[in-house]
């Protein structure tokens, strides 16, 4: 039944035609459509609207435009008439129809629309050839933006395997939209751990059956997993660190490793008479040794230094060290026995071996004295890579880092370095062993560009900061760099999603609530 013959009082349906229009203007890039809209014409009143995908018929494919820009050429409206408009779109891509009639998208453009080209809504099968071409073991992880009934579809694979990255302001569902990804990538790859760095506690209660939460009260650190900059991260409690008393360290601390296995391992006689040889352990060395010990070495050290200027800086490096072991706060790093056990326990719970089904830890770092939050994720992460390393890639692991603006800024001299150095090797190497990283960040522009290079999937969510709407766009390569300029204005749960995981950007509304 058409519009006109229905009864009275029954609401008009919403008919989506597919008018034409025609190509009056190309360069390559983009393209112009002149087309007309009004109560004359047969097309619904969103026919031509930005954000839109349509087609340009050109021999025996489908050139795929996206719209960025309607105007009018008379820039003038007059109500109850038909108009003119203008149409720009963004090429990006075109769909063929081979001898089977079987449909494929390519990213690359065969023959450019031609003057008069006929442009129209895209066709829904077009539209699902789109995002499904080239993916395999792909998920659904929502819908296209475009057409609700189109699943919007991810590979799993190439979005770990080559890292990720989730942008967006405050409040429009980061931590909902990392939290359905995980499920889908541990359904997927049941056998990969994943670790989240988590500075708010979000992700507690995101993971009931999937997950073990570790906060400032139920975790162990010891202090002899950190190395020499970590410890004196912690010693110094965020400020300026005074090279004299971290030379002291960096030569006891070793002497105190050496004391540590020398009592652990029983020595021959003639051992004993041989003069230890300290150049095989140093600071950084993971081996246990007790803090007790180094005081000790410390009192020593103070005692050959009688009446000399160098005193007074030993001194306070034993009161510096003193009062962390003091300070309740610093608890998690002082409990744990000394032991090489200690080592494997904690990695063992930390990163799930064996995972007892529940593949997820999630790290919380709110409850921790904010001086050493950096060193204690700079511990996570090396070790992440060390034990994918020492796992010969057998052992996978997927590094979430919230708030990764914090740990890896862009301004070089800012943030912890050694921090930074972790996290940067995991995005440059870890491929090669089975480490991945995850990248979530409110703020783009304040992110090492360096490293978010390396995140070859980026979901886009709503960002108002034209800076970082600039780092969005030089990290899209290819077409739909239009897809930026919708970034301020998206609704919650809504993205752009580029990169290897897609086969082309795709405004998508991510699911409520996974599955």
């Amino acid at each position: 039944m058409s519009a006109e013959a229905m009864p009275t009082g029954e609401p008009r349906p919403f008919v989506r035609n597919r008018a034409d229009g025609h190509i009056i203007e190309c360069n390559g890039r983009t393209a112009v459509i002149y087309a007309q809209t009004g109560p004359s014409i047969g097309a619904s009143d969103d026919y031509w609207t930005v954000g839109q995908l349509i087609s340009i018929q050109v021999d025996n494919a489908r050139i795929v435009g996206l719209i960025f820009k309607v105007d009018l050429p008379e820039t003038r409206w007059v109500s109850g008439s038909d108009q003119d408009v203008h149409v720009h779109v963004e090429l990006v891509g075109q769909v063929n129809t081979d001898t089977n009639d079987k449909l494929t998208f390519s990213s690359g453009i065969a023959n450019y629309p031609h003057m008069g080209a006929i442009a129209h809504r895209i066709r829904a099968t077009d539209l699902a050839t789109i995002y499904t071409a080239s993916l395999k073991n792909a998920v659904s992880i929502g819908h296209l933006s475009q057409n609700a009934s189109i699943p919007a579809l991810i590979s799993i694979e190439s979005l770990i395997t080559r890292h990720f990255a989730v942008l967006g302001s405050t409040g429009v569902g980061k931590s909902s939209a990392v939290s359905l990804l995980l499920r889908k990538i541990i359904k997927q790859r049941p056998e990969l751990r994943i670790l989240i760095l988590d500075p708010h506690n979000e992700f507690a209660s995101a993971f009931p059956k999937n997950a073990i939460s570790i906060d400032h009260n139920t975790f162990d650190m010891p202090y002899w997993l950190f190395k020499l900059e970590e410890i004196a991260e912690a010693a110094f409690r965020g400020r300026p660190v005074i090279a004299g008393q971290v030379d002291a360290l960096r030569d006891l601390i070793p002497m105190a490793k050496e004391q540590f296995a020398n009592s652990e391992q029983p020595v021959a006689p003639s051992l004993l008479k041989r003069d230890r040889d300290y150049t095989s352990m140093t600071a950084d060395t993971p081996a246990p040794y007790r803090i007790a010990d180094l005081i000790k070495l410390i009192d020593e050290r103070i005692g050959q230094l009688e009446g000399k200027t160098d005193r007074p800086v030993m001194k306070a490096l034993k009161q510096r060290l003193q009062a962390l072991i003091a300070d309740p706060r610093y608890r998690f790093m002082f409990t744990a026995p000394t032991t090489m056990d200690t080592m494997r326990q904690t990695i063992s719970h930390i990163f799930r071996i064996p995972a007892n089904d529940k593949p997820i830890c999630v790290f919380q770092l709110a409850g921790l004295p904010s001086e050493v939050v950096n060193s204690v994720a700079s511990v996570l992460c090396r070790m992440a890579f060390d034990l994918a390393v020492s796992s010969d890639g057998t052992l996978h692991t997927l590094v979430v880092c919230e708030e990764a603006h914090r740990y890896i800024p862009a301004n070089p001299d800012a943030g912890f370095l050694p921090t930074r150095q972790a996290i940067a090797r995991i995005a440059k190497e870890g491929r090669k062993y089975g480490v991945y990283l995850g990248v979530i960040t409110q703020r783009p522009g304040e992110l090492d560009s360096t490293i978010l290079s390396q995140c070859s999937t980026v979901f886009a969510m709503r960002l108002g900061n034209e800076r970082d709407q600039e780092i969005i766009r030089g990290s899209i390569t290819g077409a739909s760099q239009s897809t930026v300029g919708f970034l301020s204005s998206i609704a919650n749960r809504e993205a752009s999603a580029f990169g290897e995981a897609v086969p082309t950007p795709m405004p998508m509304i991510f699911e409520a609530k996974a599955p």
